[in-house]
């Protein structure tokens, strides 16, 4: 992931410039993951709903596919201990989907 970069529009428009699927880890101290997540579809417009909330920095990376994307975030969800993520990331509803690390959707 590349980052840590300030969570404002200007910001993820000069570090995220394509329109793709991608992950996103975000940060209240610039140091530490709080919150992981995906989008299927646009990164940049993703990122831009969390400005202005109790984070204040992003990494980010892209994925080749919504179904890539998915993965790479049930990774980080596993791999960050104390995640201010509620739940497990959810698959699309249309999907038969699975994480890659637990049983979730078995």
């Amino acid at each position: 992931m590349e980052g840590p970069f300030s969570l404002t529009n200007e910001s993820i428009d000069r570090a995220v410039t394509r329109t793709s699927p991608g992950n996103y880890i975000l940060s209240r101290d610039g140091q530490h993951a709080n919150y992981v997540g995906r989008s299927g579809t646009d990164l940049n417009a993703r990122l831009k709903r969390w400005v202005g909330k109790s984070y204040r920095s992003f990494w980010g990376e892209y994925r080749t596919s919504g179904f890539a994307a998915f993965v790479r975030e049930c990774e980080l969800y596993h791999s960050y201990p104390g995640l201010d993520n509620e739940i497990h990331p959810q698959r699309p509803a249309e999907s038969s989907w699975k994480c890659p690390r637990c049983r979730i959707f078995n």
